[in-house]
């Protein structure tokens, strides 16, 4: 294991740390034709600013305000070494830690790079957070500053102020009232800082590539959440490295919708650091973005680059889908000869044929072209999913609308991405070939290939910070990075993925079934199913419970009115019902149960094993949601917590 020798880097010891004050090796990449020299991400951004300064950087909307509002790349740089003084001023150490609780926001990305430009750390906490896990974190990274967005926020904060003694100044974002021991970010922006202009250079200088810079913490739903680390080129050589895999880029064209929080490693690797690195604009979607408004800001704003989880594109799915199909006659069968004729063009590319492309054109600009012109995607040119897997029919009808979707893989402690899909190379059902530089193998596969997943590069971060023996059980001593995950890479070099390893059901006759592809194969069966669970682990045979689609309120949470697609089912079956008590109330109607059943039944028949059968089910009260606690704030499924919450129904199966 070769490391990169360089005067920029300070000296280490080892590849990994614990401690946010120390500093790594960085670990020579294979494969790399021109090795990047490593960079800090001041140095980085102040290249981008020197050469398109007067580019717009950042567009958001003011309080109460239909217009947008530009920063461009030198008020942005402005604005970050201003906040970089101040909070040394009010107290950030060298090496301290700044933690933000607020939604995405301009003030979200100056404190992360003003923390970063004063020599310290930035931290995210998600808005979803108790006092009590936010109390953990704050106390984890030691937080000297912390900043807010909300009352609802500060409230969580003052509760718990008195517990954290590295704790110096409480920050205030959206706030009018004097409010005591809490400063008005308004304040900060106007606060003169010439006494720290001698410190902030000082601690500017003395930063280098292979120290701290952020701190991003696990969404913890199996237990306490770990602080991994990331050094600046940990994100400057992975930012490269996936613009190289998914370019090609413009620099100054890109415009890209911030709306995934910021505490979790997508959004504050492609919103702040990518967007950085390719001079784009970042337009700020409002704080009910992942409760639906979303497609209003897309509409509005254009993108050329959205990346998403899958149940966001599950989201669009649906309304795009059924909007497609209100059209009748010469209508609806013109929009399906389009659709046919750009998803077989794409499979054919996809297969390494090269296809006369007469039929997608006039697909593409007589229909097509409006089609995305309607939800404003039509300037897209990448679109990306990662962070869960997401179902092939999805993938497929995106094509078909001429948006093919690269779908991608990585973790938290990969700093992002490590596996995708592009433009240029692209296979239905993996998640892509290995980004160049980052080495790759599957850990003592079985005979059909499937292995555990792990990786090993420049990307790899630091360590969890104070928490050394979880360090040494991720990484290997020759500085493989286990991914818990099980996959194979095929022959061609595309990864394709089969579940967590401790995820998988193991049943009580010991058989391992993957329960997302169970889950996934039920969901497709009927139109009027929302989310599917499975449960079989160390029982006897598999059992689901099962939502229906119901309407969503403005919060995000289920509301007891049938969506249009059980609604369609409930006509269908020849039944009244327009709410889901209804439904549940009366006991479901055996209609209802027959054909939710008949639906498991064809899953069944595409299982390999009688114990990869479903057996029972139940429907439940409600759907899945983020008020009503089953997916954490980047809409994953937190498996644990709806064993516990639907304990009772699930025993109910097996007595």
């Amino acid at each position: 294991m070769e490391e990169i020798k360089s005067e920029k880097l300070s000296s280490s010891k080892s590849f990994t740390v614990t401690d946010p004050k120390e500093s790594v090796k960085i670990l020579k990449s294979v494969n790399e034709i021109f090795p990047r020299e490593p960079l800090t991400v001041p140095e980085f951004f102040n290249k981008i600013v020197s050469d398109h300064g007067d580019h717009t950087a950042l567009m958001y909307k003011k309080e109460g305000s239909d217009e947008w509002t530009p920063i461009t790349y030198k008020e942005y740089k402005s604005r970050v070494e201003q906040i970089a003084k101040v909070f040394i001023k009010l107290g950030l150490e060298r090496h301290g830690s700044v933690a933000v609780l607020a939604n995405n926001c301009v003030e979200w990305f100056l404190s992360m790079l003003g923390a970063i430009f004063a020599g310290g750390q930035i931290c995210g906490i998600y808005t979803t957070n108790s006092s009590e896990a936010s109390r953990y974190i704050l106390e984890s990274c030691r937080a000297n500053i912390v900043v807010v967005d909300s009352d609802e926020q500060l409230e969580k904060i003052m509760k718990i102020k008195d517990q954290l003694p590295h704790l110096k100044a409480i920050v205030k974002i959206l706030s009018t009232n004097d409010i005591e021991g809490v400063w008005k970010w308004s304040d900060l922006e106007e606060m003169k800082v010439d006494e720290s202009e001698e410190e902030y250079q000082s601690r500017l200088s003395q930063i280098t590539p292979n120290s701290c810079c952020c701190i991003v913490f696990t969404s913890g739903t199996t237990g306490n959440p770990k602080g991994a680390m990331m050094s600046h080129d940990n994100i400057i050589w992975n930012t490269q490295s996936i613009i190289t895999a998914l370019g090609p880029f413009e620099m100054c064209r890109e415009i890209i919708v911030t709306y995934l929080p910021l505490s979790h490693i997508a959004g504050c690797f492609i919103d702040i650091f990518l967007s950085i690195s390719l001079a784009a604009t970042v337009y700020f979607a409002d704080k009910n973005a992942l409760k639906g408004s979303i497609m209003k800001t897309l509409y509005e704003v254009k993108p050329t680059f959205f990346f998403g989880v899958p149940r966001i594109f599950e989201k669009f799915y649906e309304k795009m889908d059924k909007n497609l199909n209100k059209g009748k006659g010469l209508k609806r069968s013109l929009i399906s000869w389009a659709q046919s004729a750009a998803l077989n063009y794409h499979k054919e590319i996809m297969s390494g044929k090269n296809p006369f492309p007469l039929q997608y054109m006039l697909a593409k600009y007589l229909v097509l072209n409006n089609i995305k012109a309607a939800y404003g995607l039509n300037q897209i040119d990448k679109l990306g999913v990662g962070s869960a897997p997401i179902s092939t029919e999805i993938l497929e009808f995106f094509m078909s609308l001429d948006l093919p979707m690269f779908d991608a893989y990585g973790m938290t402690e990969s700093t992002g991405v490590i596996f995708t899909n592009s433009t240029r190379e692209m296979k239905l059902g993996s998640v892509g070939k290995c980004v160049a530089g980052i080495e790759a193998r599957i850990f003592n596969p079985d005979e059909d290939g499937y292995g555990e997943i792990q990786t090993r590069g420049r990307n790899t971060f630091m360590g969890y910070m104070n928490e050394p023996e979880k360090t040494r059980e991720i990484i290997t001593e020759d500085l493989w990075l286990k991914s818990g995950d099980i996959g194979y890479i095929d022959n061609e070099g595309f990864l394709h993925m089969k579940g967590r390893i401790k995820e998988l059901i193991i049943t009580a006759g010991g058989e391992n079934i993957p329960y997302l592809h169970i889950e996934n194969l039920v969901k497709n069966e009927c139109h009027a199913i929302s989310n599917t669970f499975l449960i079989g682990d160390k029982r006897k045979f598999l059992t689901m419970l099962i939502t229906l689609k119901t309407k969503m309120n403005s919060d995000g949470a289920p509301c007891d009115e049938l969506a249009p697609e059980s609604l369609s089912l409930m006509k269908e079956l020849g039944l009244e019902y327009k709410l889901l008590s209804e439904i549940l109330n009366s006991g479901p109607d055996p209609k209802i149960i027959e054909a939710l059943q008949a639906a498991i039944d064809r899953a069944n028949k595409k299982a390999i094993s009688n114990a990869q059968k479903v057996q029972k089910f139940a429907i439940l009260p409600n759907d899945f949601s983020l008020p009503t606690g089953e997916l954490n704030a980047t809409m994953k499924l937190k498996r644990n917590f709806v064993l516990n919450k639907y304990s009772e129904i699930i025993n109910k199966f097996y007595s």
